[in-house]
């Protein structure tokens, strides 16, 4: 498996757009990750939501997230891939900066749609996006494997720094603003 992802790694470097479209991926995949592992647990401890208004919330979530990836894709037929990215990806800066501000359950609800609406579609649109960016191979399983590992080992990095931060800070709504560095560099850099 290293040796297969080694291999991958070495084609990149003549692959530049897709280099950069990984890395880009890497840091705003790391803020959608943190998000929806951190979410449950911000909503109970600081806006004090019981269970069953965080599971409505999970269903929320899921059940939107259907509606979310079907608009991107029209999007992403208006105004293509990347642009539709960048969309995506500023409206989760958004997103960051309201649940920064945060303080009721109905707003937390609210913010649970929005982020319905745009984590089916970046996830979507991300990797429809890096399937057009590949050379022609038979070893697409190899490309793939190599775009989850970036996917898990962001997902790592990013709930590491979110624990730091609500940690050294004593809340969650600081490390919120590490979220918000994520998507800006991912945005950047797409």
């Amino acid at each position: 498996g290293y040796q297969e992802l080694r291999k991958v790694w070495n084609e990149f470097k003549h692959l530049g757009h897709i280099k950069r479209f990984l890395l880009s991926f890497f840091f705003y995949n790391m803020g959608v990750q943190t998000v929806m592992y951190v979410a449950s647990v911000f909503g109970e401890k600081e806006i004090k939501m019981g269970s069953a208004e965080l599971i409505l919330t999970v269903l929320i979530i899921q059940f939107v997230a259907i509606g979310g990836a079907f608009l991107f894709s029209w999007m992403s037929s208006r105004i293509g891939n990347i642009r539709s990215l960048m969309v995506a990806i500023v409206v989760w800066i958004g997103i960051c900066g309201a649940a920064y501000q945060l303080t009721s359950v109905e707003a937390f609800y609210v913010l649970a749609f929005t982020v319905g609406m745009v984590m089916g579609g970046i996830q979507s649109l991300s990797r429809s996006t890096y399937s057009k960016m590949l050379p022609q191979t038979h070893d697409h399983a190899s490309y793939f494997s190599f775009y989850d590992v970036t996917e898990k080992v962001g997902l790592i990095i990013g709930l590491i720094s979110f624990g730091y931060l609500e940690g050294a800070f004593g809340s969650m709504r600081t490390s919120i603003l590490a979220l918000i560095t994520f998507f800006v560099v991912g945005l950047l850099l797409l």
